[in-house]
Formats: structure tokens, C-alpha cells, sequence
């Protein structure tokens, strides 16, 4: 074993050094050891190592010891291209003494491919490598009950000593472990927050694409996750939907959006606790965002009223959400078993009078007021498209006549035949008055004529 840490206040500083590296990158204490011995067996097979060998080193972090063993694939002629193998014979024989101290390793390493696929298409196995491979038959001699696809490990001797090549490759691989674990880290941490809501400040803008700073990492909010008209500054912090996390070798792809119904339901859970708790359910969700929401609330708990605690007291906190999304409008129902009451409340606030249901077909005709058409179906057919989507029923709507209707049509009806005598007297008068006219300007003609004569 070779002491690479010399004295015990180095290693106080190196144990420091560890925590702190663990504090600020948010890793383990076993992941960033394991960076250090890696970074140290490329050190030590840089100076002392041979090409193609598989070096390993272990290091006690409370003495500072570090210890280097070279790792052995145990391996047959069926698994292995044996061509040109006299020189590797005649390394085996020189390497004899090494393996007296050899054994079967308890690493975990990742084994070799024994098939190797070349541009051709054919397949070829990997031809052995006596640095890194030891037949099954050698092996034997060292344990008897090694088998293919063991580790034989081998004691090397310790150095301490390390050249400028060797140091720089060592920092140049714990450079590149830290970022590797610093970025799966990230990956596992927003990982397991899909489809949460987190706060995030808007970094820069980049086309139609804004990026978000969450922290640790940084998220892209494409235009399709974008809610119409609005605007993003830089600086400004809003609340986004984590849709989707991919591993990327730059670091997790994270998806967020401003658009994703789920996103109404996490902001209500922040703002009503009774959703929170549990007590209040928000059944379904049906959003054309940056245009309107209708949410279908239901009550666990007799006595209270969901829609109440979802609106909260003069409105303050649908106001609070409805303000998070850029004032988009929020209608809130009450949730019912009853598919026809749920429909009639889905179409609010128009009054719906009849509903006809094809439970088969999932189909549902429903009668409205036929002054109250045009509100059931809503601008563009938007009212009726999200009560599809609210209750997953396919709606039409259609006007029926009420009383009410009947008894204006037949009034509208009487006053329209009291005006037409009316009409007609003066239209009587006129065309009499007009003859008249007609008959004083012959006569007048008549007697200028005679005068002239």
C-alpha cells in the first residue's frame, strides 16, 4: 500500500475538501471517493501501467492508504479469437509469481463484449488480450472454482510518485467523473419530480424558446408549452408543469410547460388546502389555455362545499391561480355521478332543460332555451368543446321551446297583426290624398289653359 495523503492534516483537508465537493454539486461521499480512485489508477497506469490493462485502485479515507490491483477477465477458446496467442504463452509464464498472490476479485466490473460487429456485417470475437484476459485453464490454477466471466484480481505494487502526464490525466478524469455524477444526479433529482409544478426564473429568450433557471438546471419551455399572448422577461419567476425529463449528455432535458391541464390542478392544490388534504378532489379537467378552464370538483366530506373552498372567501383564491396563468377564465362545476346532471352543469351557465343520453355510444343530445343557444354553445363552439372534454361525452346541443318562448312568439304575433290594418289605412290615405293631388293640378291646368285662349 502506498500513503498518497502523508499526513493527518492533509487528510483533514482532503476530507473537507470531499464534504464540500459533496455539499455544493449535491453528490454522495461514496460516489465522489469512487471519482478519486479512478482518477488515481489512471495516474498510476500512466507511469507504471501497460496498454489494454484494467487497473483499479482502493482507498481507505480514514489512513489515507491506497492500494492498486490489476483485474483479469477469466476466459475460454470459445469466447475468445486465440490467433497469435505464443507471445501472451509466453507472458503467462513470466507472470507466474504475480498469480500466486492472485484470486478471484469481488468487483463489480462491467465485462467485456465477446462478440465485436465490424462494418461488413459480420460478426468476429474479440481477439484475447493477455493484459486483460486469462484462460479458464490458468485461472484453475489460481482457484479451482473460477468460472468464464470472473475476475482473477492481482496485487501491484504501490507507488507514490506520479510524473506531470500522470497528475494531469488524474485531474482531467475527476474533472470529467464529477460532472458525469453531477449530471445524473440532476437527472434522478427532476426525475422524480415529473409532473410536478416548480418555481423558475425566465434566463434568456432564444427565438420562440425560453429557458428556464430551476436551480440546479435548466429547463426549455417550447412554444407549444407557451400560453397564447403571453410574454416572458428575463428575470421574471413564474410557476411551470415538469412534462417530461430525458437523460442528455449535457445534462436532463427537461420539458416544462404552461399549458398542461395538470398544471391547474397542482396550482389549486397549492392555493386551497382542502384540495390538498384530500378533502376536496378535483374529478376532471378540461383546459384550452390562455382562453378558459372548466374544472368538476367533488367533496369527501359531507357538509363542504367544493366549489366554495375552491373559490375561497370574495374569490381569492381562484383569483390567485387565474392570475398565475395570465388571467386565463376558470369555471368551476360540481361533480356528479348522475352523467345527465353532469352535463347539464358542464354546459354552464347556460340553463339546460332536457338531456337525452345513448349510454352505448357515449353520445348525449340536451335541450336548451332557444335564447340560450348561442351561450350554451359558447364563442366558436368553445362552451360545448370543453364540456366534451370535462365529461368525455360526445354533446350535441339543440333549442327547445319553452312556455315562456311560446307565450312571446304568440304576443310578438298579435302585435304584428294589430299594426297591419294600420298599415293599411294609411297606405289608403296616402294613395287617396295622392288622387286628389292628382285631380286639383288637372283642373288648375284646365283653367290656365282657358285663360291664355
Amino acid at each position: 500500500m502506498a500513503k498518497i495523503i502523508k499526513d493527518s492534516s492533509s487528510l483533514g483537508q482532503f476530507g473537507s475538501a470531499i464534504a464540500q465537493i459533496c455539499k455544493e454539486k449535491g453528490l454522495e461521499k461514496d460516489r465522489v471517493l469512487e471519482t478519486v480512485e479512478a482518477a488515481l489508477a489512471a495516474a498510476y497506469k500512466k507511469d507504471y501501467g501497460k496498454k489494454g490493462q484494467l487497473i483499479i485502485a482502493r482507498m481507505d479515507e480514514v489512513s489515507g492508504d491506497v492500494s492498486f490491483k490489476q483485474l483479469k477477465e477469466v476466459v475460454d477458446e470459445n469466447s475468445r479469437n486465440m490467433e497469435d496467442t505464443e507471445e501472451s504463452e509466453t507472458a503467462e509464464a513470466e507472470d507466474a509469481n504475480l498469480y500466486k498472490k492472485a484470486k478471484i476479485s469481488d468487483e463489480t466490473i462491467e465485462k467485456t463484449q465477446n462478440i465485436l460487429e465490424i462494418e461488413e456485417g459480420e460478426a468476429h470475437l474479440v481477439k484475447f488480450n493477455h493484459e486483460k484476459d486469462i484462460l479458464l485453464k490458468d485461472a484453475k490454477k489460481i482457484d479451482k472454482n473460477v468460472k468464464v466471466g470472473d475476475f482473477i484480481e492481482i496485487p501491484l505494487e504501490a507507488k507514490s510518485d506520479y510524473g506531470r502526464v500522470a497528475s494531469q490525466t488524474a485531474k482531467q478524469v475527476i474533472i470529467q467523473r464529477l460532472r458525469e455524477a453531477e449530471r445524473d444526479a440532476m437527472y434522478d433529482e427532476y426525475k422524480g419530480k415529473e409532473g410536478e409544478v416548480v418555481n423558475g426564473t425566465v434566463q434568456r429568450v432564444e427565438g420562440r424558446n425560453v429557458y428556464i433557471d430551476l436551480g440546479r438546471s435548466v429547463g426549455a419551455l417550447f412554444p407549444s408549452g407557451q400560453i397564447p399572448g403571453e410574454n416572458y422577461r428575463i428575470g421574471q419567476r413564474i410557476k411551470l408543469y415538469i412534462e417530461k425529463v430525458e437523460s442528455d449528455p449535457k445534462g436532463p432535458g427537461i420539458v416544462l410547460s404552461r399549458t398542461h391541464p395538470e398544471l391547474i390542478r397542482k396550482l389549486f392544490e397549492l392555493e386551497v388546502p382542502e384540495i390538498f388534504s384530500g378533502t376536496v378532489e378535483i374529478k376532471a379537467i378540461a383546459r384550452e389555455a390562455g382562453s378558459r378552464t372548466k374544472i368538476a370538483v367533488s367533496s369527501k366530506e359531507e357538509g363542504l362545499d367544493p366549489i366554495g373552498s375552491c373559490v375561497g372567501q370574495k374569490g381569492t383564491r381562484v383569483q390567485a391561480v387565474i392570475d398565475e396563468i395570465n388571467g386565463e377564465k376558470i369555471d368551476i362545476i360540481q361533480w356528479n355521478d348522475n352523467v345527465e346532471k353532469l352535463i347539464s352543469s358542464a354546459l354552464s351557465p347556460a340553463k339546460v332543460v332536457k338531456v337525452q343520453i345513448k349510454e352505448a355510444l357515449k353520445e348525449a343530445k340536451t335541450y336548451v332555451p332557444a335564447d340560450q343557444l348561442s351561450l350554451a354553445i359558447g364563442k366558436n363552439g368553445q362552451n360545448v368543446r370543453l364540456a366534451v372534454k370535462l365529461t368525455g361525452w360526445k354533446i350535441d346541443v339543440l333549442p327547445i321551446k319553452t312556455e315562456d318562448d311560446e307565450e312571446r312568439e304568440k304576443e310578438e304575433n298579435g302585435k304584428s297583426e294589430d299594426k297591419k290594418p294600420v298599415e293599411m289605412k294609411k297606405e289608403k290615405k296616402i294613395s287617396e290624398d295622392v288622387k286628389n293631388d292628382g285631380d286639383d293640378r288637372s283642373e288648375e291646368k284646365k283653367e290656365k289653359q282657358s285663360q291664355d285662349k
